[in-house]
């Protein structure tokens, strides 16, 4: 099926997300569509998946022009998302996932569940999925779960597939698994549109790319281009994609996790006798699929989680217990993984934002009163220092791009005196040229001889920053290895499993 979108333009009240977006996928193509977070990507696809109604342009598939009003017309019309989020149903079985919405009805109009079965077997033999139509949902691996979606999207008869980031959940032998069903369905005929911002999956897959920067496409490129030519095309400049840094000299152990574990709400123990350290002038990655733990344990070291045993100590000093300002005032800098929600407060200044942790002192607060000349000052200087773009520092700070937010929260925990840093999911969510600056103030305070924690789920990352990795699977840690680990080693830890001669923190296993 042959897919064109034609002048697509989407508006959300003053915001233009798609801006009279062109894009033609042929029979049998895999046509990457490649760009920032924000760039609009999600948006036009909804568009075509008939979640948004497009203010202007056409949809056409095979020379007919369509008007969806929901995504069951998109559906009836041949088109199937899978999404970043699965929309499984977890207590269901597969087979019930895949008829839910289509559910057929046998004698006396009981649900044929029979007929969903075999359909689920036929699909999952023709593409050699192995899915087992009665296991449940609940029960199955992250990268069976996406095949599950798969199913869903081919029994309904889809010839146009759209995978919206999906390799975002993923370990790396789980993507390469992906890849290769995604060429299975190219050479079955069906049309794909592959959403990502991850150079490396892009240049494997893709057949074509279109390129779109702040809701346009500026350009079309061939898989055979480099990094640096697709980031520029993403960016709209040179873009230094590899971080530069010199060994590392770590010196004495620093911050020190023994027999550290977590319950959450709901009595689930989701950190399981978790032990590392991190020493002065060191970058720890604590890598893992997103969901493993990491969360609770950057936010037990924060002071952040109730239920909490072990013991965490920095410089001799125990951390447990503490509340998370004494924690702040321990000399712990922290990027939350979600800044949004953690680490900004939307409708406040740039200059408010800068001095939010220490908005309880000197030296911005004075005898009760806020020295408005010295934060402006401050507030001057680091965005300067940090090259937060902005119409200046009383802008709100939710009015600037995610590049721009996460440089306003790495200004304000770094420019205190700090004696450790945590920083989880540093670079998630902005484009790539801030990606750039961020990594370079991570590797800067390293070798200023402070401690780092880089809590990742981008396996490029974590190989581009780390001097050590612990690898987290199910709330433990597998082990712990050199930063210069292969990625198919650390992709089968992240899967739980460690290979036969990998090198755990010194000793072969």
């Amino acid at each position: 099926m042959k897919l064109e979108l034609r002048g697509i333009t989407k508006r959300f009240g003053a915001l233009t997300a798609n801006d009279h977006i062109d894009l033609t996928v042929e029979p049998g193509e895999i046509h990457c569509l490649l760009g920032e977070n924000g760039a609009g990507k999600s948006t036009l696809m909804n568009v075509l998946y008939g979640l948004y109604q497009a203010d202007e342009g056409e949809i056409v598939l095979d020379d007919v022009v369509q008007h969806f009003s929901g995504p069951g017309d998109a559906m009836a019309a041949g088109i199937g998302m899978v999404h970043q989020h699965f929309m499984l149903i977890p207590v269901f079985t597969v087979a019930e996932n895949v008829m839910l919405g289509h559910e057929q009805t046998g004698f006396a109009g009981r649900l044929d569940l029979a007929a969903a079965r075999a359909k689920v077997r036929e699909i999952s033999d023709r593409f050699g999925f192995d899915v087992d139509p009665d296991a449940l949902v609940d029960d199955l691996p992250v990268g069976v779960q996406q095949r599950v979606e798969i199913i869903k999207a081919l029994s309904r008869d889809a010839r146009v597939l759209v995978f919206d980031e999906p390799t975002a959940v993923l370990t790396p032998q789980e993507t390469d698994e992906l890849m290769a069903i995604m060429r299975q369905l190219k050479q079955n005929g069906t049309s794909i549109v592959f959403i990502t911002h991850k150079l490396r999956e892009v240049r494997e897959v893709a057949d074509r790319i279109t390129v779109v920067r702040l809701g346009k496409v500026v350009g079309e490129a061939s898989p055979t281009a480099t990094n640096a030519e697709l980031a520029s095309l993403m960016v709209g400049r040179a873009v230094e994609l590899t971080v530069q840094k010199e060994p590392a000299r770590p010196g004495a152990a620093a911050l020190v996790v023994k027999n550290l574990s977590v319950i959450d709400p709901r009595g689930q123990l989701v950190v399981d006798d978790v032990s590392f350290e991190v020493h002065a002038g060191e970058i720890v990655a604590i890598a893992g699929v997103q969901g493993n733990g990491q969360t609770e344990l950057t936010e037990a070291l924060m002071g952040l989680q109730p239920r909490v045993t072990g013991d965490v100590t920095l410089d001799g000093r125990s951390l447990r217990g503490l509340t998370v300002r004494k924690v702040l005032d321990s000399g712990v800098g922290f990027v939350p993984e979600d800044r949004k929600e953690d680490g900004l407060v939307g409708e406040f200044t740039i200059a408010e934002n800068l001095m939010l942790d220490r908005s309880n002192g000197a030296p911005f607060v004075k005898a009760g009163g806020l020295q408005l000349s010295y934060l402006a000052e401050f507030a001057e200087e680091k965005s300067k220092e940090f090259d937060v773009r902005s119409q200046g520092i009383t802008t709100q700070v939710g009015r600037l791009s995610g590049g721009n937010q996460q440089k306003v929260v790495l200004a304000r925990e770094l420019s205190r005196q700090l004696r450790l840093f945590v920083a989880a999911q540093p670079t998630r969510g902005i484009d790539v040229g801030s990606i750039e600056f961020v990594h370079k103030r991570i590797v800067a305070t390293r070798d200023e001889g402070i401690p780092v924690i880089v809590v990742s789920t981008e396996l490029d990352e974590v190989v581009a920053l780390a001097d050590r990795i612990a690898v987290m699977y199910r709330g433990g840690i597998v082990g712990i290895v050199p930063g210069d680990t292969p990625r198919d080693v650390l992709g089968l830890m992240m899967a739980g499993e460690i290979p036969a001669g990998t090198d755990l923190e010194g000793t072969a296993a």
